[in-house]
This record gives structure tokens, C-alpha cells and sequence, in this order.
């Protein structure tokens, strides 16, 4: 992992867990007794569990903020024990609850924190703190100078995930980034979560109590038990389908079905499209787009291509200038979000449709109930036909202390 190559490529590397256990003096069992694991590169794994089951601790032993007591950990195939722990901790990311920002500094100081402790120049941190900034949709002029304490929850961990990702390295640990933000804000912050990891292609560990959230996020999830026992260990699809034992589908819970929305991406499904004009274009160029077709509705771009307003054709009329046209455009979806989340958005919109936007969230497209409603039609017609023609499994292969996932 300490190689030049493997430091600028930015893209993840392969984690092993070998019997790791963590033991405290004093206590009779070990918080983390044998975990055995293979995190595949640039996957997102999810490690789930009630709270004192070890998850936060097992992860913590990955950049040795906690030392294992026993057990073998490596990173791209380097052993974590035989590197510097402070060298190894500036070439993992780490985003945790609250951001853990340094309130005496900027939230561009934050970000160049580590580029700094690195040995970039000011030049190189600069540049990289705009881009990060840019990343998770902060604007760089408005938002490089402001204090923590100036910005909202949201706002914070966008910093904190910025700041975590700056010096690119090839592992990103997560412990429960957005626990202590509202749910809408939550739901923007993993939507925004997912857009970075297709971008970017991390090895991601996250770590979280709440399931739905493992479904959404993950390419794996770990269900662990008491000292981090991986009661399962598998993808999002098979646990939903196939819990191990009784436990892992007390995690899963009621509404299986309903949480297999969040198993597909819109990006899988066809967008449509609705006339579209950018700010500083006159209101009849989008009333000419609009026509003359009865509810027919447009959406009004800025400069950079960004969702800003509905507006319907008498609307733009009304108007001298596109900026106030309409309405705001309070939601949307990427295409790395669920379908969950679009009908979510959908169900919520006045005129009953999505704006879906891009990796630097420009408009892609629009999504509206009928297709939703349609793909999900398929998908139950496509699970019933799997279910009719393959024979029903006992359980899970990976259930158990010592799973791998290859």
C-alpha cells in the first residue's frame, strides 16, 4: 500500500482479516474474538450489528487506532503491523459521526490537512481542496473559508468525507458517518455517498446499526453477533432472500420485499426527458420548448447545468427572467440512488416526477411513477420466475466467524 503507484492511483486494494481478536486486560472475553474476512477491492462492505457486537473496534484495528491483540491484518497485501501506525493512518481515510472537524480551523484547512502532513505543496493542497470541496457539491469560493461551527450537519460531514478522501488514498473506514443527522439529510448524504464510490472505486468499510442503511450502501454486509461473530456475511440480495438463522432475520425485519427497492439503482432503468433552458436564456426560449401541451412542465439549468426550477409554460410567461420562474426543484435523485429513494422523491414532488442528475450533479434526465411502477412490475415478474426454477438452499454458505468472500 506504501508504494508510490498504489498511493496515486487512488483506486482501492484488497483487505484480509485473519483470526483478529481484541482483548482487553481485565475483561474474561475478548470484544473481538477470531473475525476472519476478506474485504474485496474497491467494494463497499457494511458492517452491521447492535450496539457493544465489536463492529466500530474491528474496524478500528484495520488503521490500528485500536492494536489487535492477536490475529493478521493487510492492505493491499502488506501486513498493517509491520508498517508506521502513524504513516498507515494518513494513507486510510477516515470519516466518522459529526465529521470530527477541527473547529479552530477553515473547512479548507481541514481538507488539506493530511496533503499537508504528506508533504504536498501548498499549491498541489490548494488545488486538491477545491476539487474535494467541488466533490461532494461545496462550492470552493463560498464554503473554503468558513468555520465548522458556520456550516450545517450536512455541510460538516460533506467536509469531513472531503477531508477523508484528500490525499486519495486507496481505503476509506466510515463509522456511522451520518447517525447524527435528520433523515433527509441522511438520505443526500448516502445518495452523495454512493455518486463518490462509482466515481471513485474505494475500498470502502462502513460501519452502521441501522440494516436499511447496510442495504443501501453496500455491495456486502457483514451481519455481525456478539464479539464480532459473522453470523452472515454476503450480498445485500442474498441476505434479504436468505437470512442465515433467526438473528440475522431479526435484523432484516418486516417489509423484506419493500427494502429490495433499494437492491436497484436508477441508473438501471430508462430516463425521460422534459424540455430544458439554462438561467441566463430569455423565458420564451423555455415557453417555446414547452409547447402548447397541457401539463407539460420543463426545468430551468444554471451555468453549470445543475437542476434549479420547474417552470410550465404559463410560468415562464410570467416572468422576466428564468431564476424566478416556477418553482425550486427541492429534490432529486442521482443515478447511483435507489428506486426506493426515486419514488420516495416522486411521491413528494407536486407534478409527480424526479430530476436525476450526474456524477457533479448536472441533469441527466427525469424519472416518473409510471416507470418506477413498471420496473418494479418486472422485477417481481423476473423474481418469481427465479424462484420457480431453482431448487430452495438450506442457508448461507458465508454464515459463520470464518467467512470469505472471493
Amino acid at each position: 500500500m506504501a508504494d508510490d503507484d498504489k498511493k496515486t492511483a487512488g483506486h482501492g486494494v484488497e483487505i484480509k482479516l485473519e483470526e483478529v481478536s481484541k482483548r482487553y486486560p481485565g475483561q474474561k472475553q475478548a470484544a473481538v474474538d477470531s473475525v476472519t474476512m476478506t474485504i474485496p477491492a474497491g467494494e463497499t462492505v457494511v458492517l452491521v450489528g447492535p450496539s457493544g457486537s465489536g463492529k466500530t473496534t474491528t474496524m478500528r484495528m484495520i488503521n490500528r487506532l485500536i492494536e489487535p491483540t492477536s490475529g493478521k491484518i493487510t492492505i493491499g497485501g502488506q501486513d498493517v503491523l509491520s508498517l508506521d501506525a502513524d504513516k498507515l493512518r494518513r494513507e486510510i481515510g477516515y470519516s466518522i459521526q459529526q465529521a470530527g472537524l477541527f473547529p479552530h480551523m477553515t473547512v479548507g484547512d481541514n481538507v488539506g490537512m493530511v496533503p499537508g502532513m504528506v508533504g504536498w505543496d501548498r499549491k498541489r493542497i490548494a488545488e486538491r481542496v477545491d476539487e474535494m470541496l467541488d466533490l461532494v457539491n461545496l462550492d470552493p469560493t463560498e464554503y473554503r473559508g468558513r468555520y465548522p461551527r458556520q456550516l450545517s450537519g450536512g455541510q460538516q460531514q460533506r467536509v469531513g468525507v472531503a477531508r477523508a478522501l484528500a490525499a486519495n488514498p486507496p481505503v476509506l473506514l466510515m463509522d456511522e458517518p451520518f447517525g447524527a443527522v435528520d433523515p433527509i439529510t441522511r438520505g443526500v448524504l448516502q445518495d452523495e455517498l454512493m455518486r463518490l464510490q462509482a466515481d471513485l472505486g474505494k475500498t470502502i468499510v462502513f460501519v452502521t446499526h441501522d440494516f436499511d442503511e447496510a442495504v443501501k450502501l453496500g455491495d456486502r454486509i457483514a451481519v455481525l453477533g456478539e464479539r464480532s461473530k459473522i453470523l452472515q456475511y454476503d450480498t445485500p440480495e442474498a441476505i434479504l432472500t436468505n437470512p442465515a438463522d433467526d438473528t440475522v432475520a431479526g435484523f432484516v425485519g418486516a417489509g423484506a420485499a419493500l427494502k429490495q427497492l433499494t437492491l436497484r439503482r436508477v441508473r438501471e432503468i430508462e430516463v425521460g426527458q422534459v424540455p430544458t433552458a439554462t438561467v441566463d436564456e430569455a423565458p420564451s426560449v423555455l415557453r417555446e420548448r414547452l409547447g402548447t401541451r397541457r401539463g407539460a412542465i420543463g426545468v430551468v439549468l444554471d451555468k453549470r447545468n445543475r437542476p434549479l426550477r420547474w417552470a410550465t409554460a404559463r410560468e415562464a410567461g410570467s416572468v422576466s427572467d428564468l431564476a424566478r420562474a416556477g418553482r425550486p426543484v427541492e429534490d432529486s435523485v442521482s443515478r447511483a440512488s435507489t428506486l426506493q429513494d426515486a419514488l420516495e422523491a416522486i411521491l413528494t414532488d407536486d407534478d409527480g416526477v424526479a430530476v436525476v442528475t450526474g456524477s457533479r450533479g448536472e441533469y441527466v434526465g427525469v424519472v416518473d411513477i409510471d416507470t418506477v411502477m413498471n420496473t418494479i412490475k418486472a422485477l417481481r415478474e423476473e423474481n418469481a420466475t427465479d424462484d420457480a426454477d431453482e431448487p430452495a438452499t438450506a442457508g448461507s454458505d458465508t454464515a459463520g466467524s470464518g467467512a470469505d468472500a472471493s
